[in-house]
């Protein structure tokens, strides 16, 4: 890359890098380009807004918005980032004492910098303290498309997605092509129940995909009505792995009506889909390369909508339709402690590096601490499920003793044999509890306050898996919810 980027080249080149994966090359770039012009402010702020997109380095961002404020004093662009910075790094207090000296400052931005700290205050998992900002600045500031969408996204955190709804509905009138806007509009429309419009509008989303250039991406897309039969039919996951094994139970709807399926999924769930659905070709994306043939290719979370499922009434009520396999079943059952009932437990999410998918894990992973303090002692054998990082947590554990089979798990058909071997799995908001619910296992969702619009705005069952109970906190401390978990197991036992 040239010694004399512009702010907009950075971006550019740094984008991807990421694409290839090669995140450390990307911090490097940023630190050498950026420190060589430290007067270019510009830059500095391109390059923070680079290392907050792929990573949670705040203390290199504000430096960066440091040197960017050095430069121009009174940028308020700047000054918001950096308020959001120390939002999301656990500083709230500060954070929004710096929004509270713009807003004096700057009466002019008021719309802008109420836009800012109440997204900042939604992300870190505040949307009572949002919303209260909102609805102030609404009463006499000016009305924009973002700050409808804002109050939109806050009452549906606070699960009061029927209220959040008209919002929504503002916001897109006023910007009705907001990509954002209507992820969030078809979101809260699916968790108020309103499957019909929610699915409509779910599947007008911009794609999550990790490879934008993927070939597969430029096919038709798969549309309900669609003539599928002797058609080869290309399925991609998206999002993550929850939402490939939540919605793959819908590929007997276009087997029955003809379609020859290829699944594309990351290698971990290749064994189990295929052992699960035995008529299709189930393909690793990792080393999946161009093919012709294919008429049509769709997003897995696309298939309620394609299928339509357009009421509770209408999911599919064949639980379980993922198996494990019965050698491995056996072969973790030797390996397993004898004593019964044995329980799984998974206290966090994978975890993520870019800053909004950092801050959107802390609000529904806990700690093993918290979560065996809380469940522990019982008499039963407790059994981890604990995938990436957190499962280090185990070394520093001195309660109840936890048995870890996960180092001889090769993948999620591994991971689907030892759940076989269990009496219960109780889980937080990850791909474990989904594959419980999947395989049929009994299993206790531990859900965060703001739930995810699969679960709902309340109750205690899922119409996505009749076997599971949820359990759902009312706060953001996750203390009070492990409690009744905890309750609620010993009367189970």
């Amino acid at each position: 890359m040239s010694q004399s980027p512009t702010p907009a080249n950075l971006i550019e080149f740094c984008d991807r890098l990421a694409a290839q994966g090669q995140l450390v090359e990307v911090f490097r770039l940023v630190l050498e380009m950026t420190s060589l012009r430290m007067d270019d402010w510009q830059l500095s702020l391109a390059g923070a807004t680079v290392i907050l997109r792929y990573s949670s380095n705040y203390d290199i961002v504000e430096t960066l918005l440091r040197n960017v404020l050095r430069c121009e004093p009174d940028n308020v662009a700047a000054q918001a980032f950096l308020a959001h910075i120390r939002v999301a790094s656990g500083d709230v207090a500060g954070g929004c004492a710096l929004f509270s000296g713009m807003m004096q400052r700057y009466p002019a931005e008021h719309a802008n910098i109420c836009e800012y700290i109440s997204m900042s205050l939604l992300e870190a998992g505040y949307p009572e303290e949002a919303l209260k900002i909102l609805l102030s600045h609404l009463q006499g500031g000016n009305v924009t498309a973002a700050l409808l969408n804002n109050v939109g996204c806050a009452l549906e955190r606070l699960n009061r997605s029927p209220d959040a709804l008209p919002w929504y509905e503002k916001a897109l009138a006023l910007a009705p092509s907001s990509p954002a806007i209507s992820f969030g509009y078809s979101c809260t429309l699916l968790k108020a129940g309103r499957l019909r419009e929610g699915w409509e509008a779910y599947c007008r989303r911009d794609l999550i995909v990790s490879d934008k250039s993927a070939w597969f991406l430029s096919l038709p897309r798969l549309r309900p009505g669609d003539d599928v039969s002797g058609r080869k039919v290309l399925l991609f996951d998206e999002q993550g792995l929850g939402d490939t094994i939540q919605f793959i139970r819908l590929v007997p709807y276009l087997l029955e009506r003809g379609a020859e399926i290829t699944i594309v999924v990351p290698g971990t769930l290749v064994r189990l889909l295929t052992l699960s659905f035995p008529g299709v070709s189930v393909r690793n994306k990792e080393n999946f390369g161009r093919e012709d043939g294919y008429s049509f290719a769709a997003p897995i979370p696309d298939l309620p909508y394609i299928a339509g499922v357009m009421s509770v009434r209408d999911i599919p009520d064949g639980i379980p339709y993922l198996r494990a396999d019965d050698g491995d079943v056996a072969r973790f059952a030797s390996r397993l402690p004898g004593r019964r009932p044995r329980i799984g437990l998974v206290w966090a999410g994978d975890r993520r590096t870019q800053s909004e998918h950092v801050l959107a894990d802390k609000r529904r992973s806990v700690t093993l601490a918290d979560m065996g303090s809380a469940l522990m002692p019982v008499e039963a054998t407790l059994v981890s499920l604990q995938f990436g990082p957190p499962r280090a947590e185990i070394e520093a554990w001195h309660g109840q003793a936890l048995f870890d089979p996960m180092g001889d798990v090769r993948d999620m058909a591994d991971t689907a044999a030892i759940a076989k071997n269990l009496d219960l799995v109780i889980s937080v908001d990850t791909a474990p509890l989904h594959l419980a619910g999947a395989l049929g296992c009994p299993v206790w969702l531990v859900s965060r306050w703001d739930a995810c619009w699969r679960w709902g705005d309340e109750g205690r069952s899922s119409p996505w898996y009749p076997n599971m109970r949820v359990f759902r906190a009312k706060e953001r401390s996750f203390t009070a919810v492990l409690q009744e978990v905890g309750l609620a197991l010993r009367n189970w036992l």
